[in-house]
């Protein structure tokens, strides 16, 4: 029984519980909800239609060039160049004049637009297309008196402002829209070609560099260097071929007593006697040398002379008449130094001419410590033609060239001569040998030798190189 009594209270507890609304069809807790209307989901951002838009709201604006997006650039105080570079929309004009049109177009649209107040500063360029003008006319000023044809421009914007302006386009720009640095370089190329039609913009080897620092506005001038080809005749036994910086003093603090006061131990070279007429006529800063290889300074350079290139730094003058110079270098050197051969050249040439190995002729004469039956010293010297010469790095160049065995050929021995107690010969090497050591054998350190084979001491008394055989 008062199981019975158990469920039934139960029964009546259940009923009341259900009464209380939960579980109820009629009072359902959802019926307070107001609904919402779905959105709706075709809704066409580039409509062109006029934007009723409330100007407190913070629109989540699409990209350009759908109007919005166009509005929102304008809200957050883009420029008219950026603003013409970013909507992506066509207009008659470019550039500054383009970016008012769009914005005459988006307050017509949306008045609201006319209470937007300028900003201190565009956000996406920070104003840097307004110097586009002043540092064009520093370009110009910078450029007076040097002559060249083509120009590249590169230019350095601050990182920060650079991912700023980045953020801004790729979020609300039109797709393929400019980037701040290429729009600002081809608004400088525009207004340097409304001046002179004459310059050619390229992206490689140009004849002049611009250097553009937009935080400072300062603009550096690098003007590339011209490359003259040639061939060298040394008819001196006094003078290196390139510089050579005093010993005591390496050329630091301009100079010591020494060297009076030049920072080198030779007055003359052959790079100055060739570079100092080409300086003086270019007006240039300086000059490198390059040449195919290397004489002695007391060994002489004939025949069709050495290969070189000549590389005159920052010219004001790109085009001198070389062949007036070949006469020019004669006479201003004396005739210790002729060229031949001038030509225009590149930088490319510059590795042939370091990266060439060419055989070489040479005419050697010495003298030998003991008496040496001539026609037994000739028959003997001829011999040599054709072998393979092992040079152990010679004493006088040890101390700048490594230490080790190098194997070159005799290509052929062609004269050989007797005058006294004196000999000559004329010879044909591999790149590389060393000549003078091939006669004194340089204590064995180069074997065979004409010092060996004739089993006496040899002394060198000049070299001349004969002939360079390169080109």
């Amino acid at each position: 029984m008062n199981g019975d009594r158990n469920e039934d209270e139960d029964d009546v507890a259940w009923v009341s519980f259900s009464s209380a609304g939960y579980g109820s069809a009629e009072d359902d807790p959802w019926d307070d909800v107001v609904p919402v209307e779905n959105p709706d989901s075709d809704l066409d951002w580039y409509d062109d239609s006029p934007i009723d838009e409330d100007p407190s709201t913070q629109w989540d604006a699409p990209p350009c060039p759908a109007p919005l997006g166009v509005a929102h650039l304008i809200r957050i105080g883009c420029c008219n160049h950026c603003l013409y570079r970013l909507a992506g929309k066509k207009t008659k004009n470019s550039g500054l004049l383009g970016g008012e049109e769009l914005r005459k177009q988006a307050v017509e649209s949306n008045l609201d637009l006319r209470e937007i107040e300028s900003m201190d500063h565009c956000p996406t360029c920070e104003d840097l297309m307004d110097d586009v003008n002043n540092i064009s006319e520093i370009i110009s000023d910078a450029c007076q008196g040097i002559d060249f044809k083509t120009m590249q421009i590169g230019v350095h914007i601050p990182k920060d402002l650079m991912e700023e302006e980045d953020a801004v386009r790729s979020r609300y720009g039109a797709p393929g829209s400019s980037p701040l640095k290429a729009t600002f370089v081809e608004e400088i190329q525009a207004t340097l070609q409304a001046g002179s039609t004459d310059i050619e913009f390229v992206k490689e080897r140009p004849d002049i560099m611009i250097l553009i620092d937009t935080l400072t506005l300062r603009v550096e001038v690098d003007v590339r260097p011209v490359f003259i080809y040639g061939r060298y005749i040394k008819n001196t036994r006094e003078i290196p071929q390139t510089r050579w910086p005093c010993r005591s003093c390496r050329g630091r603090r301009g100079g010591c007593e020494a060297c009076e006061s030049s920072g080198l131990q030779y007055p003359d070279s052959v790079q100055d006697l060739i570079g100092r007429p080409l300086v003086a006529g270019m007006g240039a800063l300086d000059t490198a040398f390059h040449g195919m290889g290397r004489e002695d300074i007391d060994v002489r350079c004939l025949g069709e002379g050495r290969p070189f290139v000549l590389e005159v730094k920052s010219p004001r003058s790109r085009s001198p008449e070389l062949a007036d110079y070949e006469s020019i270098i004669s006479s201003t050197s004396d005739g210790r130094v002729e060229v031949n051969s001038l030509r225009f050249s590149d930088r490319k040439e510059v590795a042939r001419i370091k990266q060439t190995r060419s055989e070489k002729t040479y005419t050697i004469r010495f003298k030998t410590k003991e008496p040496i039956d001539k026609e037994k010293a000739k028959s003997l010297i001829l011999s040599l033609s054709g072998e393979i010469v092992e040079q152990q790095t010679p004493k006088r160049v040890s101390h700048r060239r490594a230490d080790k065995n190098r194997k070159r050929r005799i290509i052929s021995v062609d004269e050989v001569s007797s005058e006294g107690e004196e000999i000559e010969v004329t010879l044909r090497c591999e790149a590389g040998t060393y000549i003078k050591e091939l006669i004194h054998s340089d204590e064995g350190r180069t074997n065979p030798s004409v010092a060996g084979v004739l089993e006496t001491a040899c002394e060198v008394i000049w070299l001349d190189v004969e002939n360079v055989h390169a080109d």
